[in-house]
């Protein structure tokens, strides 16, 4: 509707008028797309545009409850039992969620891509269903232990910085460099953001994060796919796949519920 509006307002110009204000909005155009480079290699942002009220909703036509106002990266409207409607349980269930997507992503990986490793012939007799029962190069206990203190210790950091954000500050301090202002859940910096991704305008952080938070819903939710098809096939994934499609007719999700 706005390209229109403007289009019939540039046809009752006359055409030096036009030619003035096509000059004006390119040069217009150039200054912010320097600027926007200018932001993108110097400035920080921790701090996400906003999406509009029009946004994509999960039910289309349906009206988003109050407290999910687009503030939040991958917010589409969904919550039919309003458990955010707690703002302090919002913030909560939010960084849990990011978890969550996180360590999918890193499961379903780790998943997929010993399975390939063995199809070419690098691993032998990989299995991740049954990858704890295994031996390896310590006991199971002593394992468990290194886990349980590596784990706790990060989670603990990571907690302090919901309680207190910017608490936990491990960002090297250089001269003549400002590092970035804190941000839960998305530290950033030297360690955690090297290529400078994070950094620039709003608007491209929130795509980035929102990209961020689709991609560890799905790998949620192939990880629990990964989860029925060991069950009910005793297959990988991949080993999964090839039989579906070698005969997609039979091999299918009906057919494992009829093998059992």
């Amino acid at each position: 509707m706005a390209l229109a509006i403007s289009s019939t307002a540039l046809l009752s110009f006359p055409n030096r008028e036009i030619c003035e204000k096509g000059i004006y909005e390119r040069t217009k155009a150039t200054w912010l797309q320097r600027r926007s480079v200018t932001n993108a290699t110097k400035g920080v942002s921790s701090v996400c545009e906003p999406l509009p009220p029009d946004r994509p909703l999960w039910f289309p036509g349906s009206s988003p409850p109050e407290w999910l106002d687009g503030s939040l990266p991958g917010d589409f409207g969904f919550d039919p039992l309003g458990l955010g409607s707690d703002a302090e349980l919002l913030k909560w269930f939010a960084q849990a969620e990011l978890m969550h997507s996180r360590w999918a992503m890193l499961g379903v990986s780790g998943i997929l891509v010993p399975e390939l490793l063995e199809k070419i012939g690098y691993v032998e007799n990989f299995s991740w269903y049954d990858a704890g029962a295994r031996e390896y190069f310590a006991d199971p206990t002593t394992l468990f232990i290194v886990q349980l203190v590596l784990m706790g210790w990060v989670e603990g950091r990571r907690w302090a910085d919901i309680v207190n954000p910017g608490s936990v500050d491990i960002e090297p301090k250089l001269p003549h460099k400002t590092n970035p202002k804190p941000d839960v859940g998305y530290p950033g910096g030297l360690w955690f953001d090297p290529m400078m991704w994070g950094r620039g305008s709003p608007e491209p952080v929130m795509v980035l994060r929102t990209k961020e938070i689709k991609n560890g819903r799905l790998a949620m939710l192939a990880f629990v796919g990964f989860c029925f098809q060991a069950t009910y096939t005793g297959q990988g994934p991949l080993e999964n796949l090839m039989w579906h499609v070698a005969d997609p007719g039979h091999n299918n999700i009906f057919s494992a519920f009829s093998s059992r």
